[in-house]
């Protein structure tokens, strides 16, 4: 069930949503009481994110589950707009209530009560993202905090490492290099979220250490041997517009990347870099290095694209 206002406060604060919004979403949660379709909702989602046998089944080491397995994400579902304000925070009242599950699937691992803080609180990021982007309060991409609630990414450092499987591209790109991993092994996706400073080598080293020491000894039933990655921020492109010793570009160094994809995306690193795609190029700002680079390729004519690349672990 949801909690009492003053306990939902709480909750929204350690879920990182930002002071702007918690006012709100407590208010128009008081709200849901008299919506028996919300209510339901409400259960059978919390339910579904994070089952209550989620880490308490047979276990071999120290109360891990060895049969967990890899869950994927869940689309949330949403309240119709005439149910009223409080369906923009629909999503929002879900995390809230499922909180507590999670938490206790995190102890169940003996994960750090620092990184399950850090890792949950990546909503208060998709809360933030979307005030941004539409100047209002609610949850920008809700599916996407999922993956955190089921066990299945957390925050290490400046970078997220999310357990995955090996998909046909990457299987293509070890089979290459000779690499005994192929398409349904086991792999890290590495994501890169925005609100976390620079993406310095310094910080990358560190989250990388921090996930080949934190994997073995939470989830040592699956063994990691790449981290892969698919991201505006590997079009090697960038290496025509920025400094040799750019975060990007020495970022980028740091993978082994395959073809690009076909279609271009264009709009991808217009979103991330300007936080918007509805201002005209010519309107937007030009005060750093990333963002006339970015600007003059597209002026030039040139497309964006998602890199995909791996590295060793």
């Amino acid at each position: 069930m949801l909690p009492e206002a003053d306990e939902l406060a709480e909750a929204l604060l350690d879920l990182g949503v930002p002071y702007e919004d918690i006012d709100e979403a407590v208010r128009l949660s008081r709200r849901l009481p008299d919506d028996t379709e919300a209510l339901r909702l409400l259960e059978e989602t919390v339910r579904e994110l994070v089952p209550e046998t989620a880490g308490t089944g047979e276990t071999g080491v120290a109360g891990r589950s060895a049969t967990e397995g890899i869950l994927g994400s869940i689309e949330l579902p949403e309240l119709p707009d005439a149910a009223g304000p409080h369906a923009r925070y629909f999503p929002l009242y879900v995390f809230a209530a499922a909180l507590p599950r999670a938490r206790a699937r995190h102890r169940a691992r003996g994960i750090p009560e620092p990184v399950s803080r850090l890792t949950l609180a990546d909503v208060g990021r998709c809360v933030a993202l979307h005030r941004r982007r539409h100047g209002t309060g609610g949850v920008l991409n809700a599916g996407w905090p999922t993956l955190h609630f089921r066990g299945e990414l957390y925050q290490l450092g400046r970078l997220q490492f999310q357990r995955t499987r090996i998909g046909g591209r990457t299987g293509d790109l070890l089979a290459a290099a000779g690499l005994p991993v192929g398409p349904g092994d086991p792999a890290l996706a590495l994501h890169v979220p925005d609100f976390m400073g620079p993406l310095t080598p310094g910080a990358v080293d560190r989250s990388l250490a921090l996930a080949r020491e934190f994997f073995p000894r939470h989830h040592p039933e699956e063994q990691y041997t790449v981290a892969t990655c698919a991201s505006w921020l590997l079009d090697p492109q960038f290496k025509r517009h920025l400094p040799g010793d750019s975060n990007i570009v020495r970022f980028q160094d740091r993978f082994r990347l395959g073809p690009p994809p076909a279609e271009p995306e264009d709009s991808v690193p217009v979103r991330f870099v300007f936080g918007t795609t509805d201002e005209p190029l010519d309107r937007l700002p030009r005060d750093t290095v990333l963002q006339r680079a970015v600007l003059d390729h597209l002026r030039e004519g040139g497309h964006w694209f998602i890199g995909h690349g791996w590295l060793p672990l």
